[in-house]
């Protein structure tokens, strides 16, 4: 393994501290919240009917040529691995370094570790698969390389200080998105820039029209925009479920530092890798989004 990169100088940001109620219920065993989750769960499937009428659309219009009963089974697979994920965010304020890095295995660390080894920041992209706040944590506690990670603050302040203490527990920056580019511009140091980027781009002037699961769908261009202007490898993350509470993470290059590419290449190239990773596992994505309310353009998809 590399020697850490913070060694050279750079100081890891200290994280908020956590509230002592979320520390007391982050210390509980994963098998108790995962019955509590699953409960929870239940109820919002059966009985609030939380946006239960978007999960079964999302899936039925992704997978038209299945039969109705294997898509009513990808949609209680996907409820049941929402419980799991929820039960695992509660879990995040009492997860050890140790313990995360048994439970989130990189199959390929070292094309991102060399990357920035060589001075070269790099755009870590990923989807909303599996767990991906476990996925940020994994990133800054085991790949020894600094991290940013994008996000969109919440509304609410006790949501959003709780969520910005879980996420930085291991030493990640946390930078609202519309403020990264910027960010990115200040400084020089190499690091790993993380972002989650397959939501409905509702209010981005950038969009890139494709065909994604049967539909038109619109993608959001910002790590497109952000590579063009860095000049930054972009790399995608993919997550896969080994069994409850194990994933395996696997490290692809979507883009070379540099590379010239035309307009939405890369954004098409990422939303292939996102398709190829549903396809692969759909109960694990999340269906609740409403991926699809952006109309496409009257000329058809494809254009930005």
């Amino acid at each position: 393994m590399s020697a850490p990169l913070y060694a050279t100088g750079l100081s890891r940001p200290t994280a908020p501290p956590l509230p002592w109620w979320l520390r007391t219920l982050s210390r509980l065993p994963l098998s108790l919240l995962y019955a509590v989750a699953t409960t929870a769960t239940w109820v919002m499937r059966r009985v609030v009917r939380h946006r239960v009428e978007t999960v079964r659309t999302n899936i039925e219009r992704s997978f038209p040529q299945l039969p109705v009963r294997e898509q009513r089974r990808i949609e209680a697979r996907y409820y049941a691995n929402l419980s799991q994920v929820l039960a695992e965010v509660l879990k995040m304020g009492g997860l050890r370094r140790e313990e995360l890095q048994q439970r989130m295995r990189f199959s390929n660390p070292q094309l991102l570790r060399d990357l920035v080894a060589s001075g070269s920041s790099a755009l870590v992209v990923c989807a909303h698969q599996c767990n991906w706040e476990w996925l940020l944590l994994a990133l800054s506690a085991q790949l020894e390389v600094p991290v940013q990670a994008a996000y969109k603050p919440l509304r609410g302040q006790l949501g959003e200080r709780l969520m910005r203490a879980l996420r930085s527990r291991f030493g990640a920056e946390l930078v609202p998105a519309k403020e990264l580019l910027m960010s990115l511009l200040r400084r020089r140091d190499a690091r790993a820039i993380a972002m989650v980027a397959d939501q409905a781009p509702v209010s981005s002037d950038f969009k890139h029209w494709t065909r994604f699961l049967e539909q038109p769908t619109a993608f959001y261009m910002g790590p497109e925009k952000i590579a063009q202007a860095t000049r930054f490898a972009v790399i995608f993350v993919a997550m896969r479920r080994l069994s409850r509470g194990h994933y395996e993470v696997v490290c692809e290059l979507l883009a070379p530092p540099g590379e010239r590419t035309a307009a939405g290449e890369i954004t098409e190239r990422y939303a292939r890798a996102v398709e190829r990773q549903v396809r692969a596992a759909p109960a694990d994505w999340m269906w609740s989004h409403r991926r699809w309310k952006l109309a496409p353009p009257a000329e058809g998809a494809g254009k930005d």
